[in-house]
C-alpha cells in the first residue's frame, strides 16, 4: 500500500489565492471610500458674499442597500438668518416651509424683514437605493457678517431610521463623520458683474465667456464639490498599485513554473 503524500501547493494556486485576497480587500477600500464621500451637500457650495436671487440644491444620496428616503428635512441657520427663500416644486414631494420672527429685523434694500425661513421640509416622495435627488431652493439675499452659512439636514429612511447631518467642519481638521451642508460666501463680486452670476448665452446657441468672478466662484465650488470624489479616488488609485505589484508578482512566479517545467 503507497503512503499517500502531501502535495505542496503550486505557485500558479499560491497566485490565485493571493489575487483573490487582493481582490476581496480592494472591493471592500473602494466600498468604504463610496460610503465616506456620500453625504448631504449644497451646490454649488461657494458663491461671492453679495449674490443675490442664487439657486441652490440641497443634493441628497441615498446611503442605504435596501430601504429609501422618504423625508427631508433643512434647517436653516438662526445666528445667521437667510432674509428670503423660494422652494422649487419637486415631483412626487410635498414641501413644507417654515418661518421665525426675529427679535431684530434685517434690513435689506425692498425694506425690513422679520419673517426668515427657519425650516423646509419634504415628504411623500422616495429616494431609491443607489439613487440622490436635488432639493432646489432659491435664496434672495445671502446674510451678512459671515463667511459661510451652515445648513443642518436630517434624512429619514423608510424604516424610521434617521441620519442627521449637523456636524460643522472645522478647517483643518478631518471631515466629521456627518458633515451639514456648508454654503461658502467668497469676496463680494465687483459693481457690475451680477453678484457672480454666471452670464447669460446669446442668441444662436453659443455660451458667452464668464466673468472673473464667475469663473473663480464656479471653481472654488467645482472644488469643494469634488474634495470627497477625490479622496475616493486616492484610495482606488492605492488599491490599483498594489493590484499592480501582485499581478508583476505573479507573472514572475508563473515564469519560474515555466521554466522549471521546460528544464525538467
Amino acid at each position: 500500500m503507497r503512503a499517500s503524500r502531501l502535495t505542496r501547493p503550486t505557485p500558479l494556486t499560491r497566485t490565485t489565492r493571493l489575487a483573490a485576497a487582493a481582490a476581496l480587500a480592494a472591493a471592500t477600500v473602494l466600498a468604504a471610500a463610496t460610503t465616506a464621500s456620500a453625504h448631504v451637500i449644497v451646490d454649488p457650495s461657494s458663491v461671492p458674499k453679495n449674490a443675490t436671487d442664487r439657486t441652490f440644491a440641497f443634493r441628497v444620496p441615498n446611503e442605504d442597500d435596501t430601504k429609501s428616503t422618504v423625508k427631508v428635512e433643512i434647517d436653516f441657520p438662526t445666528d445667521h438668518p437667510v432674509p428670503s427663500a423660494l422652494v422649487a416644486p419637486v415631483p412626487g414631494w410635498t414641501d413644507k416651509i417654515t418661518t421665525t420672527k426675529l427679535t431684530t429685523p434685517i434690513h435689506t434694500d425692498d425694506g425690513d424683514v422679520t419673517d426668515v425661513v427657519s425650516q423646509v421640509i419634504w415628504t411623500g416622495g422616495q429616494i431609491s437605493p443607489g439613487h440622490y435627488q436635488d432639493f432646489t431652493v432659491e435664496l434672495g439675499a445671502l446674510p451678512e457678517g459671515t463667511d459661510q452659512v451652515v445648513f443642518k439636514a436630517l434624512q429619514t429612511y423608510s424604516d424610521g431610521n434617521v441620519v442627521r447631518w449637523i456636524e460643522e467642519p472645522q478647517a483643518g481638521q478631518p471631515e466629521p463623520k456627518n458633515p451639514a451642508p456648508v454654503l461658502h460666501l467668497t469676496a463680494a463680486a465687483a459693481d457690475g458683474d451680477s453678484a457672480g452670476a454666471a452670464t447669460p448665452a446669446p442668441s444662436g446657441g453659443a455660451t458667452a465667456a464668464p466673468t472673473a468672478t464667475a469663473t473663480a466662484a464656479a471653481a472654488g465650488a467645482k472644488a469643494d464639490a469634488s474634495d470627497s470624489t477625490a479622496r475616493g479616488l486616492g484610495i482606488a488609485g492605492i488599491v490599483v498599485g498594489v493590484l499592480g505589484v501582485l499581478a508583476a508578482a505573479a507573472g514572475v512566479l508563473l515564469g519560474r513554473r515555466g521554466r522549471t517545467g521546460t528544464s525538467a
